[in-house]
């Protein structure tokens, strides 16, 4: 399968990154209210949307040299 002409290359750690960043915005706050202390739902959503931004932030710096397309 050929790509098309300006689509973006996607490798596999690209994918493992977005996928850690995904499920690392839902577990950390929820096994933080587990085992450390209870947190509201505001608390924890808050957390999952914070972790979700600056995660997103060092995927985008981290990878967008290696997702940009071939010439």
């Amino acid at each position: 399968m050929k790509r098309k002409p300006g689509e973006p290359i996607y490798l596999k750690r690209h994918m493992l990154g977005l996928a850690l960043a995904l499920l690392a915005s839902i577990l950390l706050p929820l096994l933080y209210h587990r085992y450390i202390g209870a947190l509201s739902f505001a608390t924890r959503f808050g957390a999952g949307l914070l972790i979700a931004v600056g995660s997103a932030t060092v995927l985008y710096f981290a990878y967008r040299s290696s997702a940009e397309s071939e010439p």
